[in-house]
């Protein structure tokens, strides 16, 4: 288990050639779920489930490594990839997996937000999310911003009810944060948008760059 910090340490993050850089994220204390998190290898992490959009049988894998806090990711959903999905992932060519990154509170409060509303659910909230970075994210204290983040689960259809679930899980929200952590120390994460395409690990780039890397994959 790593040393339990506050949350100032876990929330420290610089903007750096135009990448948002991590700083070691360790253990925010969540009044919301009531008990500080650090990454525990005794978590139970069995009940996460990936992300993922496209076809099961894509021969190029691509996994999105983000923060819904991240400006650099917003700008990515924005841009890069609505023409990644539209020409590569609906198509059948790409298998798409979105794992988050922790950097602060909201941003775990925004994953626990969007994945309550399960798998199918999913990718319409973080769209939504990210779309209402601006907003939700400059909102200012803790409690405008958790009841900002509520207000778009409520408009993609869930209930006060659910998200009151969803919200205080301090087990799910453990497990989240240690395997968040697992998967960054695997695949070598120091920044986010980052990509492991075919198992390769890219940093961010333009849609024209991201192409041309995936028809290479795609022609091997």
């Amino acid at each position: 288990m790593t040393n339990k910090l506050s949350i100032a340490a876990l929330a420290l993050a610089i903007i750096a050639g135009g990448t948002w850089f991590l700083s070691r994220p360790t253990a925010p204390t969540d009044p919301l779920f009531g008990a500080a998190l650090a990454q525990d290898a005794e978590a139970d992490t069995s009940g996460i489930i990936e992300m993922v959009q496209g076809s099961e049988d894509a021969t190029v894998e691509v996994i999105e490594y983000a923060s819904f806090t991240c400006p650099h990711c917003a700008n990515f959903h924005a841009d890069q990839y609505p023409q990644i999905k539209a020409n590569y992932i609906d198509t059948g060519k790409v298998r798409f997996v979105y794992r988050e990154i922790y950097f602060d509170r909201p941003g775990l409060w925004a994953s626990m937000v969007a994945r309550c509303g399960d798998q199918m659910r999913f990718f319409g909230i973080a769209d939504m999310i990210y779309d209402q970075q601006r907003d939700w994210a400059s909102a200012g204290d803790p409690a405008t911003i958790a009841n900002s983040l509520r207000n778009i689960g409520k408009i993609a259809g869930l209930t006060d009810e659910d998200l009151d679930v969803c919200m205080a899980d301090a087990e799910t929200a453990q497990a989240l944060y240690t395997w968040s952590e697992a998967n960054r120390e695997v695949d070598n994460i120091s920044s986010t948008p980052s990509f492991v395409i075919n198992g390769e690990l890219y940093s961010n780039m333009a849609y024209a760059e991201f192409a041309t890397i995936l028809d290479e994959k795609l022609a091997e």
